[in-house]
């Protein structure tokens, strides 16, 4: 903890400067980039955390119940929880890909093929491991048959374990976040996608660059606040003097 400002977090990212810090999470428009919520954490907060309670909020402030057809968010907005809030809410989601490194020498998670029907997963032998249990998190467990995993060919690219059994999680509301991943392949996922360079990613550039959200000018997560409220409006009313400006 910061023995200066405690509000603040310690933050560890890769690529990014290692120290204590303030995070603004930000949501724009694509067809004007104007922004329509900025809030403020600590910098060890990560970015999926808050990201479902502000949109709740921006439905519930703008009444944008209806007018909220799709979002296109980065990889780190890529969790369970956020792909199912968006389902819910008949969001067409586009959400980066994250990419995750199988155990050096087994198997990648993705060649064992779900079958909903069955409910069962089916492994690169074609042997099926069954449900076994769900666990307090929301993850259910499917099991292979240790007797038929003895004798397999690909038994030490598959698993490591003692007991020779195979074990694969899968969420239960994993199919949401299937979901996901098709809209990202889709047409309009990857058009939707390429636009947050020109939009939040230029809006964060705009606002650390020419509008010294760089560096935080007070302590205190309220000052922050603030400050990157204050910002946030001396973007917005550029965009719209400019958008005005072309209109006539």
């Amino acid at each position: 903890m910061s023995t200066t400002d405690p509000d603040s977090g310690y933050m560890v990212r890769d690529g990014k400067p290692e120290g204590f810090f303030y995070l603004d999470h930000r949501t724009v428009d694509h067809k004007y980039n104007i922004i329509t919520d900025v809030h403020v954490t600590a910098g060890n907060v990560h970015d999926s955390v808050p990201y479902v309670d502000r949109l709740q909020h921006q439905i519930e402030k703008f009444g944008f119940t209806d007018t909220i057809e799709a979002v296109a968010l980065d990889a780190g907005y890529l969790t369970t929880p956020i792909c199912k809030a968006l389902h819910d809410l008949n969001i067409f989601a586009v959400i980066g890909h994250r990419a995750f490194s199988p155990v050096k020498g087994l198997i990648a998670k993705w060649r064992f093929k779900y079958d909903p029907e069955k409910n069962v997963y089916i492994c690169p032998q074609k042997h099926e491991l069954a449900y076994s249990t769900t666990d307090r998190n929301g993850y259910r467990m499917y099991k292979s048959n240790k007797e038929i995993c003895k004798a397999c060919p690909m038994l030490t690219m598959c698993t490591r374990s003692k007991n020779h059994q195979k074990v694969i999680t899968r969420h239960v509301w994993e199919e949401s976040k299937e979901w996901v991943r098709q809209n990202r392949l889709s047409k309009s996922g990857k058009y939707l996608y390429r636009l947050r360079y020109q939009t939040i990613e230029r809006s964060f550039a705009d606002a650390k660059e020419l509008h010294g959200l760089r560096y935080c000018r007070l302590r205190g997560r309220e000052n922050v606040q603030e400050q990157a409220l204050l910002t946030a409006t001396v973007q917005n009313i550029k965009k719209i003097a400019l958008h005005l400006a072309k209109a006539c």
